[in-house]
């Protein structure tokens, strides 16, 4: 069992996978799949306190250079949604036309740089706030990379017969889009001191942008859709709106409660509220998580195997147990590493879900029997 992360592996959280023509993807036996989770899934939404199980099938190559061909990370999707039936869980997989993290920046001029072998990068070279206001081109559905975001989506629509759970792309929060794609992080932190108005009027342009967006995949994706989105377990009887804000360790919580609260939970509205993401280790603020108005559910690396500086266990648990937020947690490795992490972890009157990575089916099983009898 190891002890520290790997980082010789691309994607600690990956899973391989031989791409699956749509044509021979068996589609009325994973829509029986997903519609025999569904009501487990809707009790569990509504309930205040429980555990729920997920095998997230998430494909290395879908997230870093293959996401550049549409048709391609659908067959990497399907035949992980394919594969996916066989390992026991509470909540199915789902499709999500991922096209990098940096489309909302694209709308201000900001190029894709396809580096080989890797994920699409942004390089900015916009250093004020009021700088990359002057230089918004476009709604980000009108950018290039939004575009293709779009267009993504009616691809797998038009593949699947619009009949298989599907995501939003990437959601970054304005935070996250405002202080790594439109600025870069120094020049983010001196206009904090140096231009705070102008910080947040930027901020707000941005939730602006990403809501329009939003709106825009939501209306493609119709009945098919499935929330909180990106890194979650996600499903039709979910809700919230899932966002990545790491860069909520690099401020204060006085910083982040007057610049970046705000167009979160005003982009957020558009599905019931905010679902909160961050790599690295933050169970050191969780007061500042839980007070984010109207956040549903935290997600958090925990185990040497998931993360190089995972969570410690035993504050998430402490921390949500009775709060109603969802805690959502990733654990890479096998069924004892789970049943470790989570024994650490669980605590009376928590919600939990519990992202596993268990390699074969029968570990996998072992995993899902072991979570819910510590939390049964």
């Amino acid at each position: 069992m190891a002890k520290e992360f790997d980082t010789s592996k691309a994607d600690a959280q990956g899973t391989a996978v031989r791409p699956l023509k749509a044509s021979d993807f068996d589609r009325p036996r994973y829509r029986e799949y997903e519609a025999s989770l569904n009501e487990g899934c809707r009790a569990f939404q509504n309930a205040s306190s429980g555990v729920a199980v997920y095998r997230r099938f998430r494909v290395p190559e879908v997230f870093s250079w293959g996401c550049r061909d549409r048709k391609m990370s659908l067959e990497w999707q399907l035949a992980a949604l394919q594969a996916s039936v066989e390992y026991k869980a509470d909540i199915p997989n789902f499709l999500e036309p991922w096209y990098g993290i940096g489309v909302v920046s694209n709308a201000f001029g900001i190029p894709y740089v396809w580096k080989e072998g890797q994920a699409p990068a942004v390089e900015s070279s916009i250093t004020s706030a009021r700088d990359a206001i002057n230089r918004l081109e476009c709604p980000v559905a009108e950018s290039e990379a939004g575009r293709e975001v779009l267009e993504r989506i009616e691809y797998f629509l038009d593949q699947t017969g619009g009949q298989i759970p599907m995501s939003l792309t990437d959601s970054q929060s304005p935070l996250n889009v405002a202080s790594s794609y439109v600025l870069n992080a120094e020049s983010f932190m001196y206009e904090i001191f140096d231009h705070p108005e102008d910080l947040q009027e930027l901020l707000e342009l941005i939730g602006s942008l990403e809501k329009d967006f939003i709106r825009a995949q939501a209306d493609l994706i119709g009945d098919a859709l499935v929330k909180p989105g990106h890194g979650f377990a996600s499903c039709r009887e979910f809700k919230g709106l899932g966002f990545s804000d790491d860069n909520v360790l690099m401020f204060s919580d006085e910083n982040y409660n007057d610049l970046a609260r705000g167009p979160l939970c005003d982009v957020a509205s558009l599905m019931d509220g905010p679902v909160f993401h961050s790599c690295g280790d933050w169970s050191g603020r969780t007061d500042l998580i839980k007070a984010i108005p109207g956040v549903l559910m935290a997600d958090a690396a925990v185990g040497a195997q998931t993360d190089p500086s995972p969570n410690n266990p035993e504050l998430l648990g402490k921390a949500f147990a009775g709060s109603g937020i969802t805690l959502h947690v990733r654990i890479v490795g096998d069924s004892q590493v789970v049943e470790e992490e989570v024994s650490r972890l669980w605590q009376k009157d928590l919600k939990l879900i519990t992202a596993t990575y268990c390699e074969t089916p029968e570990d996998q099983m072992k995993a899902y029997e072991a979570i819910h009898r510590i939390c049964g």
